[in-house]
C-alpha cells in the first residue's frame, strides 16, 4: 500500500472496541507469570471459548512512534506466529497486513513488529493474532489497539508523564481499583506517554497483605516471580508481566504509545556497573553486572522499543513530532560511575553519569533540533539530593546529580554544568527537563541570578511520581544551579512510604499549542485533581 491511499484522519479515541474487550478480557497466562499465591488475592482466571487457541493474556502496545514508523509489541502463551493488521480507520478498509516473528520461549513469548511506511499526523488502527506454530490453522482471538503518528504540520500535542510503578510492597490491589493513575492519564487523551523509570521493583516482592495504619488490609495480587527479589531471567520477566496484569494498564497502552527509560529498580536499588552486592536477599547473584543484563533483557522484551542496529542494547535515542517538539530519552544506569560522596573537581569516570559518548549524543542532537520545544526525559532530578542509603555502601555516598553542597559544580554536576553552558553558548532554545525517581511531585525553575554556577539559560524541570508505589519526600535541594522549588506535592515532615490509597501518586500532562507555540506543563494527583500549572511562552 503506498502513502497516498490512506483515507483522511480519523476521530482520535476511536478504538476497535471488540478487539480491545477481548484483549482485556483475557487475563494471566501461563508462561512468565507462575501460579497466583494461595495466601493473597488470586489472579483472574483465563477466560476464552477455546482453550487450544493461543492466548494473549496482556493485549498489546505501541511504542516508539515516529512520522511513518511504530513498534506494536504483543504477548502470547506459546510457540506462534505474530500477525498484524493496520488500517487508517476502524472498519480497516484498505488494511494492511504484515507477517511478523515468531514468539518463541527465547523471548518468553514476547513479539514486536516495526510498521513502516506511515502516514505523518494520522490515526493509526492495528490488531494482532498469534498462528500457533503447531497448528497453523488455528490462532489466537485478536487484540486491538490505536496510535497517532506525529505531524509534519503544526498541531495541537499533548503527552503524559509519570514514573515509579507498584514499589515498596504496594502491588495491584483490585478492591482498591488498580493502577489508577493510568486511567486518570488515558483520559487526557495523550499523544504518547514518558515512563521515567522504575517500571518494575525487581528488588521489592509483593506480599499478599500489608496493614496499613488504621488497622485495614491492602490485598495485592501476588505471583510466584514477585515473591522474592529477582535474580534469575524469568523472575526479571516475571516482574514486568505482573503490571501488566493490571486491567487500568491495559486499557492504556491500547491507545497510547509508550517512550520508556530504565533507571536502578528494574534491577536493585541505586546499583552501579560492576557493583557487587552484599544483600543477603540474593542467594544466588551478586554481581550487578549480571543482574542488570538480564533485567535489561526483560525490559527489552516486554516494552515497545525500537533496536538500534549499530547498538542493539543502547537505551537512549530521541524522537520527532514534527515542527514543535523534539524528546530526548536518557539513560542515567548504564554509564554512570559508582556512587560514591560525588566531590571530585574533575569529570573522571568516577564521576560519570551520563558518560561521555552519550553526552556527546544528548549536545549534537539538541544543536541539530529544529523545533520548538526540546523536552530531556532524565531519569533523575537535577537537584533533589538523593542519598544512597544502602547498608552495603559507605556513608556520605550519593545516587543522583546532586551532593548536597550548594557550591560550585563537583562530581556528577560537572556534567550539568558542561550541558546547560553548551545549550547556552550555543543559544539552544526553550529546553524542559521532565523526570521522576522521587515518588513525589514537584516543579521548578532554575536561574542562574540564583546560582553558584552561572553559565546557563534559565528553565524548568517538572517531576511526576509514583505510579502505585509508596510516596515519599521531600527531599533536599542542592542549590548549586539555583532552583526555586515553585510547587511540591510532598509537605515537610510527611510520612514516609505512603501507600498509595492516601491519594498522593502523580502524573505529568504536557499541552503545546500549535498557534501559539506556547507549552503548558500542569502536574495531577491520582483522583484527577490538577496541582499546578505554568504556561511557557516559547522563546523566539
Amino acid at each position: 500500500m503506498t502513502q497516498n491511499r490512506f483515507p483522511l484522519l480519523m476521530p482520535r479515541r476511536a478504538l476497535l472496541r471488540a478487539g480491545v474487550a477481548a484483549g482485556a478480557g483475557l487475563a494471566v497466562g501461563r508462561a512468565g507469570l507462575g501460579a497466583a499465591r494461595a495466601q493473597g488475592a488470586s489472579a483472574p482466571a483465563v477466560v476464552t471459548p477455546d482453550a487450544q487457541r493461543p492466548q494473549v493474556p496482556f493485549g498489546a502496545m505501541s511504542g516508539d512512534v515516529t512520522a511513518d514508523r511504530a513498534i506494536v509489541w504483543s504477548k502470547t502463551d506459546r510457540s506462534a506466529r505474530m500477525i498484524v493488521e493496520y488500517a487508517t480507520t476502524e472498519t480497516f478498509k484498505d488494511a494492511r497486513r504484515i507477517v511478523g516473528p515468531a514468539a518463541l520461549e527465547d523471548t518468553d513469548f514476547t513479539a514486536r513488529v516495526d510498521l513502516g511506511g506511515l502516514p505523518a499526523g494520522q490515526q493509526i488502527f492495528y490488531r494482532v493474532v498469534f498462528q500457533d506454530l503447531k497448528d497453523v490453522n488455528t490462532s489466537s482471538a485478536p487484540v486491538a489497539g490505536s496510535f497517532r503518528t506525529p505531524s509534519l504540520a503544526r498541531r495541537d500535542i499533548t503527552f503524559v508523564n509519570s514514573g515509579d510503578e507498584a514499589g515498596q510492597g504496594w502491588g495491584i490491589n483490585p478492591e482498591w481499583g488498580g493502577y489508577r493513575l493510568y486511567e486518570m492519564m488515558r483520559q487526557a487523551s495523550p499523544d504518547f506517554f514518558i515512563h521515567s523509570g522504575d517500571q518494575i521493583y525487581a528488588d521489592g516482592p509483593i506480599p499478599a497483605e500489608v496493614k496499613l495504619d488504621d488497622g485495614t488490609l491492602w490485598k495485592n495480587l501476588t505471583t510466584e516471580a514477585k515473591s522474592k527479589v529477582a535474580e534469575s531471567l524469568a523472575e526479571y520477566r516475571g516482574a514486568f508481566a505482573y503490571n501488566l496484569m493490571d486491567e487500568h494498564k491495559r486499557r492504556f497502552m491500547a491507545e497510547v504509545p509508550f517512550l520508556v527509560q530504565w533507571d536502578d529498580h528494574e534491577t536493585r536499588n541505586n546499583w552501579y556497573p560492576g557493583q557487587i552486592l552484599d544483600d543477603p536477599r540474593y542467594k544466588n547473584e551478586r554481581s550487578l553486572s549480571l543482574l542488570s543484563a538480564r533485567s535489561k533483557r526483560a525490559m527489552f522484551e516486554y516494552n515497545p522499543f525500537r533496536f538500534d542496529p549499530d547498538d542493539p542494547e543502547r537505551i537512549y535515542r530521541a524522537f520527532a513530532y514534527g515542527p514543535l517538539l523534539d524528546v530526548f530519552m536518557l539513560d542515567e544506569r548504564s554509564y554512570r560511575g559508582p556512587n560514591s560522596t560525588n566531590v571530585q573537581t574533575t569529570l573522571t569516570p568516577e564521576a560519570a553519569f551520563l558518560g561521555p559518548e552519550q553526552m556527546r549524543w544528548l549536545k549534537r542532537s539538541l544543536l541539530a533540533s529544529r523545533a520548538t520545544w526540546k523536552v530531556i526525559a532524565s531519569d533523575m532530578p537535577i537537584s533533589i539530593v538523593v542519598p544512597d542509603l544502602n547498608p552495603d555502601v559507605p556513608k556520605g555516598t550519593f545516587e543522583a546529580w546532586a551532593n548536597n553542597e550548594d557550591g560550585p559544580p563537583k562530581g556528577r554536576e560537572l556534567e550539568v554544568a558542561s550541558l546547560l553552558a553548551f545549550i547556552k553558548n550555543n543559544d539552544i532554545k526553550n529546553v524542559v527537563w521532565v523526570t521522576a525517581d522521587v515518588h513525589y511531585a514537584s516543579a521548578t525553575h532554575y536561574d542562574p541570578a540564583r546560582a553558584q554556577f552561572t553559565d546557563f539559560k534559565p528553565f524548568w524541570e517538572f517531576v511526576a511520581g509514583p505510579i502505585n508505589a509508596g510516596t515519599f519526600g521531600p527531599g533536599d535541594i542542592d542549590k548549586t544551579f539555583g532552583p526555586d522549588v515553585v510547587y511540591s506535592s510532598a509537605p515537610a515532615g510527611m510520612k514516609q512510604n505512603l501507600p498509595p490509597s492516601a491519594g498522593m501518586q502523580y502524573y505529568g500532562v504536557c499541552k503545546i499549542d500549535a498557534q501559539s507555540g506556547a507549552m503548558t506543563q500542569a502536574l495531577y494527583d491520582v483522583a484527577g485533581k490538577e496541582l499546578f500549572k505554568v504556561t511557557l511562552d516559547p522563546e523566539a
